[in-house]
C-alpha cells in the first residue's frame, strides 16, 4: 500500500500495541494481524482518540474479537474528516477487510453515483441498485455519505432535477436561491460549464483535491486576464473552500460500533453487572444560544435526590450549539469528581448559582449511569467528555425523534434498569433545565 506510515509496533502483550503514538490529525487507521493481513479499516476526525476507544473502552463480543488479532496499526493522514471518509470506502473497496463486510452483502453499502445524463445528477444509491453511471464507495455509514454530499454540494453545486424539466422552470428553484443548483432549472448554465464542475467532484471523491485546486487556480488566473472578475471571485471562493472544509459532523461519527452503544458493558468491573444507584441526567436550554443554561438531575434508587441538582449558566459558547454547551456542562462538572475548583456557587435544587458549592472544591459523587437528553451527537459529546477526563461510566442518550414524539434510545440500557425511569430522568432535567432558563431570561427582562 503506498504512502502508509506505520504507527511503532511491539509484540502483542497485555498492554495492547503503542497506539498513543498515533497522530491527532484526521486520517484512515488500518487494522491487521500477526500475517500482516488487513482485518479493518476506520475513518477519523482525531486518529489517536478513534484508536484508543478500542483498547480503552468496553466493546461488544465482535469488536473484542478484532481488538485480540490486531498486531499492528497503520495509518494514513488526511487533510480532513470529509477525505478521511473517502479514503476509508476506497481502502475497504480495494481489500474487502473481515471486519468491514463481514455479515454484510452488497445490499447493505451505499455509494456515491454520478450519473451519465447530459445534465449528470450526483446519487446515493445502494449497492445493488441499477448501474446508472461512476461510482464511489462502499460508504458504511448512511449519515456520514449524506453528510458528505451535503458537504461537497456547497463546493460543487449541481442538479438534482428530473432530466425531463431542466431548463424549463419559470422562476430559479429554492436550491439555486441558495447557492446549491447551478441554474439547470432554468438554462442558466451551459452543459460544458456543468460538466466541468462534476470533473471536478469526481477528482475529488478520487483523492485528488490538490489537482482539483491547481485546476481553479489556473481558471482564476485566465478570468482574471479577462477582466471577468465575478467569475474569478466565484473561482476563489471554491478554492478557499476546499482548503476550509468545513466537516465537523463527520468528526463526531462513530467508530465500527459507537463507544456509546457499547459503554453500559463498564457498569460491571469482572463480576456481576452492578445495579446503577446513582443516574445523573443532563439537559441543555436556550432561545437562539441565549441566556444558555444546563441543568443536572440526580436520581438515585430510582427516585429524585432534589438536594444534589446542579445549575449551570453557559460561559463559553455564545451561539446555538447544543453539543458544544453540553461540553462545557460535562468538563465542569468532573472537575469535581477530582476535587478541582470550578468557582462555582451553590445551586441546588432551590439554588441560584452556577455548578457546586461557593468557595470550596467540592467532590461530588461519581454517577453509577449518565443519561443525555439528546441523540448520537450530544451521547458522544459525553463520552469524548469522560474519556478525556479518564473516567469510565456508561452513558445512555434518549432522543425525542424527528418529531419530537419517541423515545429513542442511544445506547445500551445496563441492567437493574427500566426505560420508564430513564425517560423520568430526561423529562425531569428537562424540566430542570427549562425552570433556570425562564428566570434568566425574567432577571434579564427585569435588567
Amino acid at each position: 500500500m503506498p504512502n502508509v506510515k506505520k504507527a511503532p509496533n511491539a509484540p502483542r502483550t497485555k498492554t495492547k500495541i503503542p497506539y498513543r503514538s498515533l497522530p491527532v490529525t484526521p486520517g484512515v487507521y488500518i487494522m491487521k494481524d500477526a500475517a500482516g493481513r488487513i482485518l479493518y479499516v476506520g475513518k477519523a476526525g482525531n486518529l489517536r482518540r478513534r484508536v484508543a476507544s478500542y483498547f480503552e473502552w468496553p466493546h461488544d463480543v465482535r469488536i473484542e474479537t478484532l481488538v485480540r488479532r490486531i498486531a499492528k496499526i497503520e495509518h494514513r493522514d488526511t487533510d480532513t474528516a470529509l477525505e478521511a471518509l473517502i479514503l476509508e470506502a476506497e481502502l475497504i473497496k480495494k481489500f474487502t477487510p473481515p471486519f468491514n463486510v463481514r455479515e454484510k452483502d452488497d445490499k447493505s453499502f451505499l455509494y456515491i453515483e454520478i450519473t451519465k445524463e447530459p445534465f449528470p445528477r450526483v446519487l446515493l444509491v445502494r449497492g445493488k441498485g441499477a448501474l446508472r453511471g461512476r461510482r464511489w464507495g462502499p460508504f458504511t455509514s448512511a449519515s456520514s455519505a449524506r453528510e458528505a454530499l451535503r458537504i461537497l454540494r456547497r463546493i460543487f453545486p449541481w442538479s438534482t432535477h428530473d432530466p425531463e424539466r431542466l431548463g424549463k422552470f419559470p422562476r430559479p428553484c429554492f436550491d439555486y436561491e441558495i447557492g446549491l443548483c447551478p441554474g439547470t432549472c432554468t438554462g442558466a448554465v451551459s452543459r460544458a460549464e456543468y460538466l466541468k464542475t462534476i470533473r471536478h467532484l469526481e477528482l475529488f471523491l478520487s483523492g485528488k483535491k490538490r489537482q482539483v485546486i491547481r485546476a481553479l487556480e489556473r481558471e482564476m488566473a485566465a478570468e482574471g486576464k479577462r477582466t471577468n472578475f465575478e467569475k474569478a471571485a466565484k473561482l476563489r471562493g471554491q478554492i478557499f473552500a476546499l482548503r476550509h472544509i468545513r466537516d465537523t459532523a463527520l468528526i463526531a461519527e462513530s467508530p465500527i460500533v459507537s463507544p456509546i452503544a457499547a459503554s453500559a458493558a463498564a457498569a460491571t468491573s469482572g463480576g456481576a453487572p452492578r445495579r446503577p444507584h446513582r443516574i445523573e441526567g443532563y439537559d441543555i436550554s436556550n432561545i437562539s444560544g441565549t441566556s444558555a443554561v444546563g441543568s443536572m438531575v440526580v436520581f438515585e434508587d430510582g427516585e429524585p435526590a432534589k438536594a444534589e441538582y446542579r445549575k449551570f449558566r453557559i460561559r463559553t459558547v455564545f451561539k446555538p450549539n447544543d453539543v458544544g454547551m453540553l461540553t462545557e456542562v460535562l468538563e465542569r462538572r468532573f472537575r469535581h469528581a477530582t476535587g478541582a475548583t470550578a468557582g462555582a456557587s451553590t445551586a441546588g435544587a432551590a439554588g441560584s448559582g452556577a455548578d457546586g458549592r461557593a468557595g470550596t472544591a467540592a467532590r461530588w459523587p461519581l454517577p453509577d449511569l449518565i443519561l443525555i437528553d439528546g441523540g448520537l451527537a450530544q451521547a458522544n459529546a459525553a463520552y469524548r467528555v469522560l474519556l478525556k477526563a479518564g473516567i469510565r461510566i456508561p452513558i445512555v442518550g434518549i432522543a425525542k425523534g424527528p418529531e419530537r414524539k419517541r423515545n429513542d434510545v442511544i445506547g445500551a440500557i445496563p441492567k437493574g434498569v427500566q426505560k420508564v425511569t430513564l425517560v423520568r430522568v430526561r423529562d425531569e432535567a428537562h424540566r430542570f433545565a427549562i425552570g433556570y432558563h425562564k428566570a434568566l431570561r425574567a432577571k434579564r427582562a427585569l435588567a
